[in-house]
């Protein structure tokens, strides 16, 4: 005989106003899935942020995209700034531990 744990998801009773329209959306959409409306408002919700997040995402990659067309067209040594960036880091980090070291 399987046991089978559930934890109680912990709830959050809120009140919100909504136009007519939107109330009526959300019955129909209610009644199509079978399911009650705040599941309905939950799985709205749920899209509405993953479709955010893939926006975001999709802004990120053009955003690279646009960063390795402008290093291409201008012949940019990535590698050499790269070093450059490093020697800098390094530079910057020895100042800060000696400014640790210093105590006036």
């Amino acid at each position: 005989m399987a046991i089978h744990w559930v934890m109680a998801i912990p709830k959050i009773k809120s009140t919100y106003s909504l136009d007519v329209e939107t109330v009526r959306t959300l019955e129909s959409l209610a009644r199509s899935w079978n399911v009650p409306k705040t599941e309905v408002l939950r799985r709205a919700i749920r899209a509405a942020a993953a479709g955010e997040r893939s926006q975001r995402a999709r802004e990120k990659l053009e955003a690279l995209r646009q960063l390795q067309d402008y290093v291409q067209r201008h012949g940019i040594d990535v590698e050499a700034w790269e070093r450059g960036v490093r020697a800098e880091r390094h530079a910057s980090s020895i100042k800060r531990m000696s400014a640790w070291d210093d105590p006036s």
